[in-house]
């Protein structure tokens, strides 16, 4: 298989994940500006959960470029993200649904840590088949951001049993260390 076809295959699968978060946002019943107003907690969970998928959209776009062959274990390796992936709508909204209880915002993390830990999978099948000396191999190098966010993960879920606020707040400081622009990659790409 090409990798063009795995990259827009994954593109729709996200598209589709971002639309059905954007669907959980629901209008008022009131057309006073309190009532919006009212929603903004919705609409935070869904943008930040945006932010994520977003993280992920690009960081995966991205690691495609390296891929100069796709192994069967790279499209298993791709669908357990993708299968991740799907999830963060569902803890979203039940997020919303409860006010963001300790359940709830526990789970959220959870379905926050997995994607992470399938997008260390798929990247180490990328690196076993291209070999040591991979554009990706070199690219990543130490990948502090890599191993540092699943320890921040952990921490946020157990937090949030002592204060939800504690955990989502974790989980905010991890889609800060990735929004900070990562251009090895790119750097990678451009010295072929």
């Amino acid at each position: 298989m090409e990798k063009d076809r795995l990259a827009a295959f994954s593109d729709g699968v996200i598209a589709i994940i971002i639309t059905i978060m954007v669907l959980e946002l629901h209008p008022p019943h009131d057309s006073s500006l309190g009532a919006l107003v009212a929603l903004w907690p919705t609409f935070l969970s869904y943008a930040f959960s945006f932010v994520y998928v977003a993280i992920y959209w690009n960081n995966h776009h991205h690691m495609l470029h390296t891929v100069q062959r796709v192994t069967g274990s790279i499209l298993w390796a791709n669908m357990h993200l993708l299968f991740w992936l799907s999830l963060v709508p569902f803890t979203t909204s039940w997020l919303n649904a409860t006010d963001g209880g300790p359940w709830p915002a526990a789970l959220y993390g959870c379905s926050l840590l997995a994607p992470a830990i399938a997008y260390f999978i798929l990247q180490t099948m990328i690196v076993r088949a291209h070999g040591p000396d991979a554009m990706l191999t070199r690219a990543i190098g130490a990948d502090w951001k890599g191993r540092l966010s699943p320890l921040i993960y952990v921490a946020g879920i157990g937090a949030c049993f002592v204060d939800s606020r504690l955990g989502l707040c974790a989980y905010v400081l991890v889609a800060l260390i990735w929004l900070i622009p990562d251009r090895r990659i790119e750097r990678a790409l451009q010295k072929g």
